[in-house]
């Protein structure tokens, strides 16, 4: 009978503690829900499916020969974003995501399919650059099928008919590797709407002798292959030097808010370098796109944290030490006399951009004719895959 007796007080003991351990399990998480409630709401990655958008994932192979894609990734990015932005749908320029994956890379481990999300769809193309500056290649096996499923199936797609939905599958080795049935995979992706273009690091037959070409039949893409080994070709003009200067005071108007703000102001600086560092004529291109309306920072930016809700003046523990004891008309001013500046500068960014086309244009007439190459590319699949949407480019 005392046996018995004790062993109720135990299992009482034991039912007493689990109730307090959810009971402080689920305080701690109110509490941490409610503290990163306005981090989730500005997260770049978290979008509704109202804008027309130009959905781009980019799976790229990482295994050991691939420096030279993962280069020509980093340096064309500008570019590849400013020929995006220049289309446009019912009148008005489209938002553009992008998403990327590495694959075939021996440090993620076979249980992953050695494969790994960098980004889900995003429109902070800062953060885009500085993971692709972040990238390393590493010898493994490529599982095309696989990471094709896994984009399909982890990313928001969005359910907006008027969207287009790309797919650049980037690599050298058979594309038929792995668990899962590439082919299996684009049909998927054909229920989806999402196009997927396969682009082959070689020679264009081997290409086709690996399945490169058969999967972009599947996928209602374009076969591609490129000297993913090319150096990239950079026209510079004689308005560089002044777009830099301007691009520097540009990052002056932005006013970063919190630690979060810090990161990422600091981070814009960053990619400003990491694009300059090929040449002047690359940061001139990754200029362009910040004076884009694509280019938005609500996320850690006071003014156009502002422009997306005024109400972000009274939360005053967000804002940056110096504003916090200012009224709301204060702050306002403040940041309409920023945004002011930002347009100014911009405006002056537009002009001498228009001169820099005019240039560039004449000495592209004269080069060699266009390498083919990542951005190359993907700018002639998205044109070809615009003459069957809603998607013109601007005049």
């Amino acid at each position: 009978m005392k046996k018995h007796n004790k062993m109720n007080r135990i299992k009482e003991v034991l039912f007493t503690a689990s109730l307090l351990f959810f009971a402080i399990a689920g305080i701690s998480y109110s509490i941490y829900a409610s503290n990163h409630k306005k981090d989730l709401t500005f997260s770049p990655s978290h979008h509704g499916d109202d804008v027309e958008s130009i959905r781009v994932a980019l799976l790229l192979d990482t295994s050991g020969s691939m420096s030279g894609l993962i280069e020509q990734a980093k340096s064309q990015l500008w570019n590849i974003l400013n020929e995006l932005n220049d289309y446009e749908i019912h009148g008005e320029t489209p938002r553009i995501l992008i998403s990327l994956y590495e694959y075939g890379s021996q440090k993620h481990g076979s249980y992953s399919g050695y494969i790994r999300q960098l980004l889900p769809f995003t429109t902070d193309m800062d953060l885009v650059s500085d993971k692709l500056f972040q990238l390393r290649t590493g010898g493994s096996k490529e599982y095309c099928g696989q990471v094709l499923y896994k984009s399909l199936n982890d990313l928001r797609w969005g359910k907006n008919t008027d969207d287009l939905k790309l797919v650049y599958i980037a690599g050298n080795e058979s594309i038929n590797q792995g668990p899962q049935s590439f082919s299996a995979a684009c049909r998927s992706a054909r229920k989806m709407d999402v196009t997927v273009n396969t682009i082959f690091c070689g020679d264009q037959y081997d290409g086709i002798q690996m399945g490169w070409k058969q999967g972009a039949e599947l996928g209602k893409g374009e076969y591609m292959f490129i000297n993913h080994n090319h150096e990239t070709v950079y026209y510079e003009s004689p308005y560089d030097d002044e777009i830099q200067s301007l691009n520097m005071r540009l990052n002056s108007t932005y006013i970063p808010m919190g630690a979060k703000g810090k990161v990422a102001y600091e981070n814009q600086t960053r990619q400003d370098q990491n694009a300059g560092s090929y040449s002047r004529a690359n940061y001139a291109n990754r200029t362009s796109y910040k004076i884009s309306k694509n280019y938005k920072n609500e996320s850690w930016d006071l003014v156009d944290a502002y422009e997306a809700d005024s109400a972000v003046v009274k939360e005053k523990a967000s804002l940056p030490e110096e504003y916090q004891t200012l009224s709301d008309e204060e702050i306002e001013e403040k940041i309409q006399a920023k945004r002011a500046e930002r347009e100014s500068i911009k405006d002056q960014i537009r002009e001498l951009k228009k001169k820099r086309e005019d240039h560039v244009a004449k000495q592209k007439v004269e080069a060699e004719a266009t390498p083919t190459d990542l951005q190359s590319s993907i700018i002639k699949s998205v044109e070809n895959v615009a003459k069957d949407s809603k998607y013109k480019k601007k005049q």
